[in-house]
């Protein structure tokens, strides 16, 4: 029996997260970013990084809601209440579905773990916006592009649409 309480399914693109898809979000991002102390950086479940990905769920609202609500089914109840060792079963559960919904929420938590300022010292990164003055890049190997130029051009000429 779980301790959870069913809450009416948001609406559509709702930005908020309830309590229970907080708890079950930070529960994961704990599996999927963990802290590390050897090198000084939070886990994705910080407070800090969790607040940055509940105002950034933007045009990936649904898709969140839907990967949690997702992934407490998998769990069979509470996804945040369960072990370690069931929530990294649930999670190669969901990992295998490959859904839209879970790459969008992967590349959410991504996007602000990595603008996190402490994480960004870790990398002996000045923690700043990338403008106006841009982060150096090593110079690379510019033939790995050679596949991408040998298949062409791939997208459509939008020099002849009609101008209004």
């Amino acid at each position: 029996m779980s301790n959870t309480t069913t809450a009416p399914p948001p609406a559509w693109g709702d930005p908020h997260l309830t309590e229970a898809e907080a708890r079950t979000l930070a529960a994961l991002c704990a599996r999927m970013i963990p802290a590390s102390a050897a090198y000084g950086v939070p886990g994705a479940d910080d407070p800090l990084v969790q607040a940055d990905i509940a105002r950034s769920l933007g045009r990936d609202a649904q898709a969140v809601h839907d990967t949690l609500a997702l992934l407490d089914r998998i769990a069979g109840g509470g996804f945040a209440a369960l072990p370690a060792a069931r929530q990294d079963a649930a999670c190669a559960t969901l990992r295998a579905e490959a859904s839209a919904g879970f790459a969008a929420l992967g590349r959410l938590v991504l996007q602000c773990y990595y603008r996190d300022d402490r994480v960004m010292r870790s990398l002996g990164m000045e923690p700043r916006p990338p403008f106006p003055k841009g982060h150096g890049l090593p110079q690379g190997d510019w033939s790995l592009l050679d596949p991408v130029r040998a298949r062409g051009r791939i997208w459509r000429d939008a020099s002849g649409r009609i101008r209004g």
